[in-house]
């Protein structure tokens, strides 16, 4: 097992032992996808929704360097078709593009080596894995032959995928680099259909509309604004939190009337994990989601005070409701061209 290459099912494991609510139906969702032409999902959620989470999940599931049936068995997924048929039978990419940028700032190295830094990692333990390969030629060509030794093709679960373009909002270069490198990946009519299975990807923001962002252009998008087939795994479901509160002994109304977050037309209410899970391992309903760094960001764009932006807030606050027109946003942090699009921010922020 290694730390990007088939990293077991450790980081689940861990999950499970903690207090787990059941969202293992997601994996029936991309076990539909496999191998076919909607092969590559794209899911965006705010912070705190759980991303990481889903990502050890399916790393769980896939991998076929461990055995996790045990994890499983008892687990929505295990009662969907195909449940047996695809679990632990694929090549795993584990990448958290945060985890690259931490270690550049650390080890005080240029975020423009990064891309290179994914592929040497990928590279080293694909190495290890088949010795026999070491004397071929680059990432892709190994990937290639691998899948032709082994007869299993790769999933790609990237976490964080676009950090580095947030991070390096103003590195046009490197922007440039990063997204070459998921363009070989996952837009390559040579390497792509022979190499991959299928992309689980997640970040905060959808993807970018002035098509700069084309090497992700054929992943099949779920946003916050619209998830579609995925909202009942995009956080907590009311029926997740009446449980939590039984188990927990909160009241359910005061814990539905504090959050008071995402709405979903004719779906219902999906809650905050992370805040959820605070209020009732400390039984008190309180602010628990401005100790995030996600709360920092927030303030930035609230202080700029954009078209009486300050005062929207303040509207929101005590309780009023405001329309926010969503689809000029550029999904960026700073292409703003109104009061909607910073508006449109937070809501992908929160």
């Amino acid at each position: 097992m290694g730390t990007y290459l088939n990293p077991g099912n450790y980081g689940f494991q861990e999950i499970l032992r903690s207090e787990y609510i059941d969202k293992t139906g997601l994996i029936a969702l991309i076990n539909e996808t496999i191998e076919t032409m909607g092969k590559l999902t794209c899911v965006s959620r705010p912070r705190r929704f759980g991303k990481s989470y889903a990502a050890k999940m399916l790393c769980a599931y896939y991998d076929c360097s461990c055995d996790s049936h045990s994890l499983f068995h008892n687990k929505e997924v295990a009662r969907t078709k195909g449940y047996l048929v695809h679990m632990n039978q694929y090549h795993v990419i584990n990448l958290d593009i945060t985890s690259f940028i931490s270690e550049a700032r650390r080890g005080r190295k240029s975020m423009a080596d990064i891309p290179n830094e994914i592929v040497e990692a990928i590279h080293k333990e694909l190495k290890i894995m088949v010795p026999e390969l070491a004397i071929r030629g680059n990432l892709k060509e190994d990937m290639i032959h691998c899948v032709e030794r082994t007869g299993r093709k790769f999933v790609f679960i990237i976490d964080e995928w676009d950090a580095l373009i947030r991070e390096a909002k103003n590195n046009t270069e490197l922007q440039s680099v990063y997204l070459s490198l998921l363009r070989e990946w996952f837009k390559n009519s040579s390497f792509t259909p022979r190499v991959v299975a299928a992309a689980y990807i997640t970040g905060i923001l959808p993807i970018k509309k002035d098509g700069s962002q084309s090497a992700i252009s054929d992943f099949r998008e779920y946003t916050i604004l619209a998830p579609g087939k995925f909202v009942e795994f995009t956080g907590f479901t009311e029926s997740d939190v009446r449980l939590l509160c039984e188990k927990y002994r909160m009241n359910f109304e005061d814990v539905r009337q504090w959050y008071d977050g995402y709405d979903f037309h004719g779906y219902g209410a999906v809650y905050n994990p992370y805040s959820v899970m605070c209020a009732m391992q400390n039984q008190k309903c309180c602010s628990y989601w401005q100790k995030t760094s996600a709360a920092e960001s927030l303030m930035t764009y609230i202080n700029m005070d954009f078209e009486g932006l300050l005062e929207n807030v303040a509207r929101l606050i005590a309780g009023e409701e405001i329309e926010v027109r969503t689809d000029r946003f550029e999904n960026d942090f700073e292409s703003f061209q109104s009061k909607d699009d910073v508006l449109t921010l937070l809501i992908h922020l929160v």
